[in-house]
């Protein structure tokens, strides 16, 4: 019998309980395969791939030879281009293991699919655990040299789906350093210090505190839209990167990842056009993605951690969200 396809890898709803065991989906999203398929979903809790994030004017040089991909984002490539791995079909198979169960995601992606070099064999495995977890493992391998980054881009809102704007939720992001960018959001190359910005969440700090204050960078994407870079002692082991908390509900999430980078995205261009999941519009800042990744432009960028993959590599990384509670206060 063959696997069910399984469109995206989308996470469509994480239900979980407030502080007084009330339970509600915390993920944006649609109730129904047609929206995700026709309206213009803004990567609502999908695989993003063969590169998460941008790619400059969609250009990138590999070994001597220049590939053009997609420019999907005004002049620039984003999340795999016009038809990503958010926008295929995965075979998708039960797994159960002492202590989770999941569902392991197989996809191949044929070399010259959206422009990328190589074909990419990618198994991606979430599990749901004991421990309330959500585990992530991603796992690739290439007949030829290629670039890759995968994650999962899932919206957040702790008081609950369509409950309104993420502004009140507490964030701490384990990063004294993010990637600035230009104008069209591309990383400049820099790393800057967040100390003295509206950028340092390195204490918990309420999402809209400082989201409209005249710094160029929120300018620049109309909040935030930002690679943070991770305080890490090895490039290999989970460490933490973020901890969100919702004070009226007590919800939190904390995020532990291998990656070097987690991109934090405010929702800013949720534009009261969707109706997701429990039949409210989605405006500005109700939701918030904390994506897990290399640094965007890394195969424009020498100074960044690479995201080259060859034949004789594997691409292994992996990210774990755990929910809980805090206690009222």
């Amino acid at each position: 019998m063959r696997d069910p396809g399984y469109y995206g890898g989308i996470v469509q709803s994480i239900e979980t309980p407030d502080r007084r065991g009330r339970t509600a989906n915390i993920a944006l999203g649609f109730d129904n395969l047609a929206d995700y398929l026709t309206k213009n979903s803004p990567y609502f809790g999908c695989i993003t791939g063969r590169y998460a994030n941008r790619i400059a004017k969609g250009r990138f040089t590999l070994d001597g030879t220049t590939y053009q991909l997609a420019v999907n984002n005004g002049e620039n490539h984003l999340h795999g281009g016009d038809v990503g791995f958010d926008k295929r079909v995965w075979q998708a198979r039960e797994i159960r293991e002492h202590g989770a169960v999941g569902l392991r995601l197989t996809y191949v992606s044929p070399a010259g699919e959206e422009k990328y070099p190589g074909t990419l064999s990618v198994t991606v495995t979430y599990r749901l655990t004991v421990r309330n977890e959500i585990r992530i493992d991603y796992h690739a391998t290439t007949d030829a040299p290629t670039i890759v980054n995968l994650t999962n881009h899932t919206y957040f809102n702790l008081a609950g789906e369509g409950s309104g704007s993420i502004y009140d939720h507490r964030l701490r992001l384990n990063a004294s350093r993010y990637t600035p960018v230009d104008p069209t959001l591309i990383p400049t190359g820099s790393l800057d210090p967040v100390a003295g910005t509206p950028m340092d969440f390195r204490r918990p700090t309420a999402i809209g505190a400082r989201i409209r204050d005249n710094f160029q960078q929120l300018l620049l994407g109309q909040g935030y839209d930002h690679n943070f870079v991770l305080d890490r002692r090895d490039d290999t082991s989970l460490a933490l990167a973020a901890r969100v908390s919702e004070p009226t509900s007590g919800r939190t999430v904390t995020i532990r990842t291998a990656e070097p980078g987690i991109q934090f995205y405010s929702g800013n261009f949720l534009d009261g056009t969707l109706v997701g999941t429990g039949g409210h519009i989605y405006r500005q800042g109700d939701g918030f993605a904390l994506e897990t990744q290399h640094f965007p432009d890394s195969p424009n960028q020498p100074s960044f951690p690479s995201t080259v993959l060859r034949p004789d590599g594997v691409y292994q990384t992996t990210t774990v969200y755990e929910f809980g509670t805090t206690s009222a206060g």
